[in-house]
């Protein structure tokens, strides 16, 4: 074999060139922003492209690896390098070599045939339950043998370390196919409380086999206790479960009285129809989705009897009405709020409010926001002032409005349809207070007009009215099913539970690293 001429690159920039004759390989090196998960078998973490350029095949025989950056090495309980031939995705089937051991240099030798144009390694990691998620790893490439070469040693410049995380629920746990909906509080008492959809059998909406799920952890996310069922319709009426699911969930602590409320969706009958259209005029079940409450008394450990109030807040000429996914908030007074929507009498979606007076005793509903929104969420501001953060079917970017009277009348805010961009995707949007006493409003969505892809914290310090570049932070950077719901667990940190595809990441946020 000719002599080698090796480029190295990492995201597609040129690191270092290594002249060993006249012809060149190259080895291009590209890391996406996603977490490493605690519960995940594989987490990939770097993408190596080697691009032979001859009409030869050449042989790999070792690649070197460094955890460099890596804050706790002993979290790390497998490293695994892979070969996915011509294709550029993470496909764990063709092991190149692996390790259990965490030194400074890790050597995987094996012998894999390279064919003229594109061949890919990726570097993927196994990390022990009791990886704290402070914890940082990373992979850096540091050097390959290639059959008749010498060995090529590059000290590759390293990446920006990856976050940790936690797989709360996967494809396939407890034999469900798809988890979906996230919702999240913390309790007065400290307990964080997921609620999300379980849909058994398929990734589809309501109608079919769905029932809302609650995970719930006592050490601000590090661990989980295994999934209940806090709502199940049953077989209501006749119909069997999948012609009665209830899903799309809120939930809310009321910080006065710390009961926790769940909000849902649930459909009956209706055979195959999706909920968004085969809902219709009128109150009854049988005619159109319900919308359902539910409450826990003891950290989300049991929950009430189904609570419909349905004849409470909907106009009958609607054809849908139900809630924003996400999380309701208590306000300073003590009212309990979600946000909601509804499809009025011509099918025309509007995003709005429901609330409380008297801690869920009764509720009441306010009027439409804005059309053509939907999924919303809500804040409170400095003064008081009801924040309504909303999907906008136009695609694009949010639109957000405020009202003053709990929603019978409604403003558009200045940055309305301009500050928050977004295709068309749910969001999430909270109050928090900072270590140096300073209040500001967090916002996590998917920043892109195109897809669900780069979902990202942004921070804002004036009630919403300048979202600053400064303040923003990329958590997870692939395509998904972009919904999340954020809160706060301590003066320094936030959690987010988010969607990746079918399955729900949680991760803890420092605070000090995105307000530096």
């Amino acid at each position: 074999m000719r002599n080698l001429l090796l480029f190295i690159c990492f995201l597609a920039h040129t690191l270092q060139a290594y002249s060993i004759g006249e012809t060149d390989i190259k080895v291009i090196l590209s890391k996406t922003v996603e977490p490493v998960l605690i519960g995940k078998t594989e987490n990939s973490l770097l993408r190596i492209q080697i691009d032979n350029p001859t009409e030869q095949e050449i042989t790999v025989q070792s690649i070197t690896l460094s955890l460099t950056g890596t804050t706790n090495p002993q979290a790390i309980e497998s490293v695994r390098v892979y070969f996915t031939g011509n294709s550029d995705e993470f496909i764990p089937r063709v092991l190149f070599g692996k390790t259990e051991k965490t030194g400074e240099k890790l050597v995987f030798n094996g012998q894999q045939t390279l064919r003229p144009g594109q061949n890919y390694f990726w570097a993927a990691v196994h990390i022990s339950p009791q990886t704290n998620l402070s914890d940082k790893i990373n992979i850096c490439f540091e050097g390959i043998q290639i059959a008749d070469q010498k060995p090529i040693i590059i000290g590759q410049k390293s990446p920006v370390p990856s976050r940790t995380g936690y797989a709360v629920r996967q494809q396939q746990d407890d034999g469900v196919h798809t988890f979906r909906i996230p919702g999240l509080v913390k309790t007065p008492k400290g307990t964080l409380v997921a609620v999300y959809d379980i849909r058994y059998t398929g990734a589809r909406d309501l109608q079919g086999d769905i029932d809302v799920g609650v995970s719930r952890s006592l050490d601000n996310g590090q661990t989980w206790l295994p999934m209940q069922t806090a709502i199940d319709m049953g077989e209501w009426g006749g119909k069997p479960n999948k012609e009665n699911g209830i899903g799309d969930p809120a939930i809310l602590v009321d910080e006065v009285t710390g009961r926790i409320w769940i909000a849902a969706l649930w459909l009956h009958g209706k055979g195959t129809k999706l909920a968004w259209w085969g809902s219709e005029q009128g109150l009854t079940p049988e005619q159109t989705g319900q919308f359902i409450l539910a409450y826990s008394d003891d950290e989300g450990a049991t929950w009430s009897e189904p609570i419909n109030i349905t004849n409470q807040i909907k106009n009958p000429e609607w054809f849908l009405c139900f809630n924003g996914p996400g999380m309701g908030i208590t306000q300073k007074d003590g009212t309990l709020v979600f946000a909601a929507q509804f499809k009025d009498k011509e099918q025309v979606p509007h995003s709005t409010i429901i609330y409380s007076k008297d801690h869920g005793q009764t509720w009441h509903m306010g009027t439409g926001a804005k059309t053509e929104t939907t999924e919303a969420q809500v804040v409170e501001l400095t003064d008081g002032t009801l924040m309504l953060n909303m999907r906008d079917n136009r695609g694009g970017s949010r639109s957000v409005y405020t009202t003053t009277d709990l929603g019978q009348s409604w403003t558009e805010h200045p940055t309305s349809r301009k500050a928050l961009i977004e295709s068309v995707c749910q969001a999430s949007i909270i109050r928090i207070k900072l270590r140096d006493g300073r209040e500001a409003l967090a916002f996590f969505n998917p920043v892109s007009d195109k897809d669900r892809s780069h979902l990202s914290l942004k921070l804002s310090f004036d009630d919403g009215m300048t979202w600053d570049e400064k303040y923003t932070t990329l958590v997870y950077e692939p395509d998904s099913y972009g919904y999340s719901c954020l809160t706060q667990l301590n003066d320094h940190t936030l959690g987010v539970l988010y969607e990746e595809a079918g399955d729900l990441y949680f991760q803890q946020l420092d605070l000090n690293e995105v307000v530096r």
